[in-house]
């Protein structure tokens, strides 16, 4: 292989601080950069998590001035690989990109010159490994690193699953496994191994920064309808002025773009329908500040680099969490104050499943588009660049883009292969095997499935964190991501309502009281090898445990056989349900997520139960919850006080219409069954009554309470 000869080589920096500073302008690495680089420096693989604005990319960028050889980073899009490529040469970095905007002779210029050592680094699109040519060109290059961005597209489970991605995988061996390092802003622990085990990390360095950003307000705001929606946009503009409205389809961007240009606001329009050019100039005149305010779809802002963005919105529910906050983490990536608002609705959710029927066509469909192929391309199996639309006629879908999907499927699995036109901007399609009939394809049923049905939780995911009224927004977010032990943002919607309720400090019996129920908690838990507290059951058990309950239930799991049995049985059950759910918003206790969702102390819960006193919690009404609960004999449990099948059957009524009224969310959205359980048996008539029982938020107080209440009075009269 050619050796690098840059003039530059010569005044290569190898102290990588020293390099920071030479190339970059910074004087140190933000939190979690340093372990990242020196991993690589040292010649280890590697897979970064850190949160959008956490500087990952300076984590390959950095080695790659400092190692001998190229680095190669893979990049999703042309607009972020062009963004980076940019700002690097302003830096006087020498680095390029290959692409398919690019003639070929141009990307054989460029990888000439980057064989003869003119570049550092190189960005490449993944669709390029699809060359077998473009891969022989490579070998000619001494590669010092494979960086691969935006790991998460490699990963079917991921939020942005990119078919080209999967090459990686045979890239990687054909280039004699060079150093390899993953980067993404957005990974559940799932989608980690994915990565791990595609890319084939050799005993990687695996840093996990952190997703969380106390910067950023999360707030979701529940909207009737889209003039509540354009009112809060309004004011998003007013009060921050700089920002990024997404909205999840082309048509949706054009709406919302026309609506707020006609009160004024001055805007750019951003979606994947536009032209090259059309794009290219909305990118730039965001990113030199021309412009403030962005309405675009998902394809915005993967790699944007403006600092400043003050407000991200989300005009409709995006399909998953993972989407959700990478889209809000474009906000105040300059480390100021920033906020972020999801404006939803149910009905909203219509859009994403009809995105996600398009991404599971089901086996049916599949060989249906293959019986369909065979039919367009002949016996002579010539090349078709049928459009999908009239692929989806023949096959009789109303959802072309399960087509798509379905011809995705059948690339992957080997039995189609698509390939460049000449002179056609189409892509051409042909049989691998024209002897293979629909009838012998093999493929594998379960996955697709198994594939749809995550999907499903995904959105199902997103729904209940924007109807969660109890969890601070953040510590939600971080559970998912697999983060415990967290405290609560203070800034959120949740936070703020929880801290326009009077927090403070315990007086000593106060603080009794708690350390009792995390002794409780703590006796309920295992631990494990590393010394970490496991749950073992709910908090409705523990609950009943800390009361003193004879339940059935209770004596199976010989939870009756504790020291904590019974310690809190004065307080009686509502009160210390409402005391467990105010302390796992203060983070001292938490939901763990397994199948089901099971109480555990958190490592702040465990020095609070050690005598440490300095927490705050909103506490409840000890006088009224137990006065109801006992109704006039002391210690009654909540589960024998009167519960009348008729006062339950009205409560349900009014929740039917409800649900219906507000666009036909389920049922659960407005009052699980278990508030209206609460409700039959406690009987609130007033609304500072009501919002002491669990599940019972001012939010949903202020939307929905008033209907059950007047059932309630009219019951008790």
């Amino acid at each position: 292989m050619n050796e690098l000869n840059l003039e530059a080589d010569k005044e290569i920096v190898r102290d990588p601080l020293d390099a920071l500073e030479k190339h970059f302008g910074f004087r140190e690495f933000k939190p979690g950069q340093e372990a990242v680089v020196s991993s690589l420096l040292s010649g280890q693989d590697c897979l970064a998590v850190m949160p959008t604005g956490g500087g990952k990319s300076l984590c390959y960028q950095l080695p790659a001035m400092v190692m001998e050889g190229v680095t190669i980073v893979v990049s999703p899009l042309i607009a972020l690989m062009k963004d980076q490529v940019d700002a690097l040469q302003r830096k006087g970095i020498p680095a390029t990109m290959i692409n398919s905007t690019l003639t070929g002779e141009e990307q054989s210029d460029r990888l000439r010159d980057l064989a003869g050592g003119k570049f550092k680094l190189v960005y490449v699109a993944p669709e390029r490994f699809r060359s077998s040519q473009f891969l022989h060109a490579l070998k000619q290059v001494p590669i010092a690193l494979f960086a691969v961005d935006e790991a998460h597209c490699l990963s079917q489970w991921g939020h942005d699953f990119r078919p080209d991605y999967l090459r990686l995988s045979e890239a990687v061996a054909e280039l004699d496994h060079p150093q390899t390092a993953a980067f993404t802003a957005t990974a559940t622990p799932e989608v980690q191994k994915d990565i791990l085990g595609v890319l084939k990390l050799r005993d990687p360095l695996i840093s996990i920064s952190g997703f969380e950003r106390p910067n950023l307000s999360l707030n979701v705001i529940l909207c009737e309808g889209h003039r509540e929606k354009y009112d809060r946009l309004q004011r998003l503009v007013d009060e921050h002025k700089t920002g990024i409205i997404y909205c999840a389809t082309r048509k949706r961007v054009e709406e919302v773009s026309a609506s707020l240009a006609g009160m004024g606001v001055k805007l750019i329009a951003y979606h994947g329908g536009m032209e090259d050019k059309d794009r290219e100039w909305a990118q730039n005149v965001f990113l030199d500040r021309s412009y403030d305010v962005a309405v675009a779809t998902n394809a915005f802002g993967m790699g944007i680099d403006r600092s400043d963005v003050r407000f991200v919105a989300h005009f409709d529910v995006p399909g998953s969490i993972e989407a959700y906050y990478q889209e809000a983490g474009r906000a105040g990536r300059d480390g100021e104050p920033s906020e972020c608002e999801l404006l939803f609705n149910y009905a909203d959710t219509r859009t994403q499943e009809f995105f996600i029927d398009g991404n599971n066509p089901g086996l049916d469909i599949i060989l249906d588009v293959y019986a369909a192929m065979r039919r367009l391309c002949g016996s002579a199996n010539d090349a078709v660049a049928v459009p999908i639309r009239e692929i989806g006629e023949i096959v009789n879908v109303k959802n072309t883009m399960q087509v798509g999907s379905a011809l995705s499927h059948l690339v992957r699995a080997g039995y189609l292969e698509r390939f460049d036109i000449p002179g056609e901007r189409a892509r051409g399609t042909r049989l691998r095997d024209p002897e293979i009939k629909d009838s012998d394809l093999q493929l594998d049923h379960e996955a697709l499935a198994e594939k749809e049905r995550r999907d499903r939780a995904k959105l199902d995911a997103m729904v209940k964190f924007c109807y969660d009224s109890a969890t601070c927004r953040q510590q939600w977010i971080l559970e998912y991501f697999g983060e415990s032990n967290s405290r609560p943002c203070g800034s959120c919607d949740i936070c703020s309502e929880s801290t326009a309720r009077s927090g403070r400090e315990p007086d000593d019996e106060e603080f009794d009281i708690v350390r009792k129920a995390l002794s409780g908690v703590a006796r309920t838990c295992g631990k494990n090898g590393a010394g970490e507290w496991e749950p073992r059951f709910g908090k409705g058990k523990i609950v009943q445990m800390l009361v003193g309950s004879r339940s059935q239930e209770l004596a199976a799991g010989r939870l009756h056989e504790l020291s904590t049995y019974g310690l809190l049985k004065e307080e009686g059950s509502a009160y210390v349900h409402a005391l467990l759910s105010e302390m796992e918003k203060a983070g001292l206790v938490m939901i763990k997520k397994t199948p089901y969702p099971l109480l555990v102390i958190t490592r702040r819960g465990t020095e609070v139960m050690r005598g440490d006193r300095h927490f705050t919690l909103s506490w409840p009404d000890r006088g009224h919850l137990a006065a109801v609960e006992s109704a006039g004999s002391s210690g009654t449990n909540l589960t024998e006080l009167a519960f009348d099948e008729e006062l339950f059957e009205k409560l349900k009524e009014v929740r039917t219409r409800l649900a219906k009224e507000a666009g036909g969310v389920p049922s659960y959205v407005i009052f699980s069954n278990q508030v209206l359980e609460f409700f039959t048996r406690l009987r609130p008539t007033s609304e500072d009554q009501a919002l002491k029982i669990r599940g019972v938020g001012p939010k949903k107080a202020e939307k929905y309470l008033e209907p059950f209440l007047e059932v309630i009075r009219e019951f008790e009269e």
